[in-house]
């Protein structure tokens, strides 16, 4: 069994993280990793920086743009990633835009993140038809898990399709928008969660977007199996750097 149906088999609701790769500082992407672990983070989104992050909001995009800037490529994370297992035991998912994966080569992507540990894959640009026709076989084949994103304006027939081609979890975008942290969720969302809660899907859901403190993780987990933080993380470290983590993953839950 993936580490990620392990850990979504656990009783507990559960907080993810997602991180840019190589920020703030190259290097900090294995001491960013440990310290999470340590912290209680029951699983972690290693975001691969991408020159063009349509669904990021101004925080993920300046951490993007700056770790490039620090050097990240594809090549440089998965050499940090070399040895992550002997370290860090949680779940790792690899969240990134498809154009990268494709230059690297699918085949060898998916081949390089099963050889290091990595459990899953978000593609946010990949659709679900063009995965399940030319990539699904590959990716299975690696052990990994790939995770699809829904949003208030997915279809109760689209969310199904994805229900029934997912093996892992539902990453549930809390809005139509792009990343980014908020204080609270209002009726909408709330509406949301609720009709999402009412399909009874077959593979758990982790609500990602605006998810920023103890409050929006509580709403956001009332239906749902997770959620996830990332751009509230991100500011974290760029104030702090990799430092603290613990007293940020203590002010969620």
């Amino acid at each position: 069994m993936n580490r990620i149906q392990k850990t979504l088999a656990s009783n507990k609701k559960l907080l993810s993280i997602y991180f840019t790769a190589g920020y703030p500082q190259l290097e900090d992407t294995i001491p960013i990793l440990e310290q999470l672990e340590t912290a209680g983070v029951d699983l972690v989104e290693i975001g691969l920086p991408f020159s063009d992050p349509l669904a990021d909001g101004p925080t993920i995009q300046e951490s993007s743009t700056q770790a490039l800037k620090n050097g990240m490529t594809t090549q440089k994370l998965f050499e940090q990633l070399e040895g992550v297992r002997e370290k860090v035991q949680i779940p790792l998912i690899i969240m990134g835009y498809f154009n990268p994966m494709l230059q690297y080569g699918i085949e060898a992507f998916c081949a390089k993140c099963a050889a290091i540990g990595i459990d899953g894959l978000i593609i946010p640009d990949l659709p679900v038809a063009v995965y399940q026709k030319d990539y699904q076989t590959i990716v299975e084949k690696h052990g990994l898990i790939n995770v699809f994103l829904i949003t208030p304006q997915t279809s109760d027939e689209r969310i199904r399709t994805i229900d029934e081609v997912s093996n892992g979890f539902i990453y549930m975008v809390s809005s139509a928008s792009v990343t980014g942290a908020k204080s609270s969720f209002g009726n909408t969302q709330q509406a949301y969660f609720e009709r999402i809660h009412k399909l009874q899907l077959k593979n758990p859901q982790i609500v990602g977007f605006g998810i920023s403190n103890k409050e929006t993780f509580n709403a956001a987990t009332t239906f749902a199996k997770g959620a996830i933080i990332g751009s509230a993380f991100i500011k974290h470290l760029t104030k702090e750097g990799p430092k603290k983590i613990s007293d940020f993953v203590k002010s969620i839950r």
